[in-house]
């Protein structure tokens, strides 16, 4: 086993719910059982166990340290109660516990199993706030594209608050009734009802994977959407920066009727292109000329050559994109969006 001082501490929280034992389900936290040699022989660190991140229950109650961790004799993670029984156990050589196979449940076990969620961040303390950019353009300017391109080759989220808005109502999130009530009276969903979805998808992203960078595709499209921004995010908190796609009108109507052969969305045509453009003017236009007055918008052009948007996007983006990233070799879903490639048949 490698030396202490060669493991990466271990700095994950996992969730254990749905198991019906109160023994099992609840928050471990990283152990820091002292070293000790496990049933293979195999000396343990803290945070460690055979080798691998290991936990003990939050509340201290763990009769075996630690509760949940791996065997090198079964090749299995393993959840134990408090009296240092097996209840749950998982057969894979995975380095973490893993969140998305079902556990088997083992003889001190109740079925179905438990769920696992791995946490980034303890559980217990606030999250860490989101580092976001704000994303606005006309119809056809090209945001979806970059933000795609953003988050598969720079490691960016891209979050779009119509599809966040959809998948409450499909769901019956919490939040589902208010967004049905409204969409169905052709009406505006309230400010706090998005930027609360927003938020818990940011916040949920954050726990769960890590990241923090996050494009806002097509927020605040209003004043009144930035208003609803400071009501839950604070007035004091510093302003996101913001990239606006600038593209003259005549390129966007010829890009979004040339896409209409494509995407079958029935306003791709050239009154609805018209109309949603004199919207964006008159409801979002004043945003971004808030975010000019503050120097906090970056403008590009995106009427040029898309290598060339992408270019401005990655330089726009890399004080917060993680080197590795940087420097990744473009994959093949990026040279298709670069239009380096053709789409496939």
């Amino acid at each position: 086993m490698a030396e202490t001082s060669e493991l990466n501490p271990n700095t994950f929280f996992i969730e254990v719910a749905g198991s019906g034992l109160p023994e099992v389900d609840g928050l471990f936290v990283p152990s820091t059982a002292p070293p000790a040699e496990s049933e293979s022989g195999t000396a343990s660190s803290p945070g460690y166990w055979n080798g691998r991140m290991a936990w003990d229950r939050a509340d201290g109650k763990s009769a075996r340290s630690p509760a949940l961790s791996y065997s090198n004799t079964y090749k299995s993670w393993r959840i134990c109660r408090l009296d240092g029984h097996l209840a749950y156990d998982n057969t894979c050589e995975d380095e973490l516990p893993p969140t998305d196979t079902v556990w088997h449940v083992y003889k001190k076990g109740v079925a179905p199993a438990p769920k696992v969620v791995l946490h980034y961040y303890d559980p217990r303390q606030p999250c860490p706030r989101p580092n976001v950019v704000f994303v606005l353009g006309g119809p056809g300017a090209g945001k979806g594209t970059m933000c795609e391109l953003a988050e598969s080759q720079l490691g960016w989220t891209h979050l779009s608050t119509g599809d966040l808005l959809r998948t409450e109502r499909q769901t019956g999130g919490s939040s589902a009734a208010v967004i049905e009530e409204y969409m169905t009276a052709g009406k505006l969903v309230p400010n706090e009802t998005v930027v609360t979805l927003l938020k818990n998808a940011m916040e949920t992203m954050t726990r769960t994977t890590g990241k923090t960078n996050y494009l806002l595709d097509g927020f605040p499209r209003s004043l009144s959407n930035l208003e609803g921004w400071y009501e839950i995010f604070g007035r004091t908190a510093e302003l996101p920066k913001m990239l606006y796609f600038q593209c003259p009108y005549p390129v966007l109507e010829q890009r979004v009727l040339g896409r209409a052969r494509y995407t079958g969305r029935s306003d791709d045509n050239v009154e609805s292109i018209k109309l949603r453009f004199d919207t964006f003017k008159a409801e979002t236009m004043p945003t971004v000329e808030l975010f000019k007055s503050k120097n906090k918008c970056i403008e590009v052009d995106t009427s040029q050559d898309r290598q060339k948007v992408y270019e401005v996007v990655c330089n726009s983006l890399a004080e917060y994109t993680d080197k590795k990233f940087s420097v990744k070799p473009l994959t093949e879903k990026a040279e298709i969006l670069l239009g380096l490639r053709p789409y496939p048949n």
